[in-house]
């Protein structure tokens, strides 16, 4: 896609915190997302990251999403993703993200079952 096409992709302006890692520093940085796309965010944050730079950002819900650094200004930046994303999920409630049946375990919404035997009663 040509740069000039990609701001007709819809994005979603919101606030979310998330965590950045940046190819060749170390640790994970505190950022604000900004906005979202299937394609790609926003964020904000005192990390200093060069156009180009190979990055991995921890969105709620969608867990590390790799994307490259797009553009920079001054403590703003895009992410293009490497890969579409649902931004959707990471508007839901921690935790009620929709599944594959086929998913692992850990993955899935899981409620943990009643010990037998203990009837709930309303008081």
């Amino acid at each position: 896609m040509e740069q000039s096409d990609n701001r007709q992709i819809p994005r979603d302006s919101l606030f979310l915190m998330a965590e950045l890692r940046v190819d060749g520093l170390d640790g994970e940085h505190r950022i604000k997302v900004r906005n979202l796309s299937a394609g790609g965010m926003m964020g904000e944050g005192p990390v200093r990251v060069v156009r180009g730079a190979v990055v991995e950002v921890n969105i709620r819900n969608l867990g590390w999403v790799e994307g490259s650094i797009a553009w920079v200004q001054e403590s703003r930046f895009g992410v293009a993703f490497h890969e579409d994303i649902d931004p959707k999920l990471a508007r839901a409630p921690v935790g009620e993200t929709t599944v594959d049946d086929n998913a692992p375990r850990f993955l899935r919404n899981h409620q943990p079952p009643r010990p037998s035997g203990l009837a709930i009663r309303k008081v």
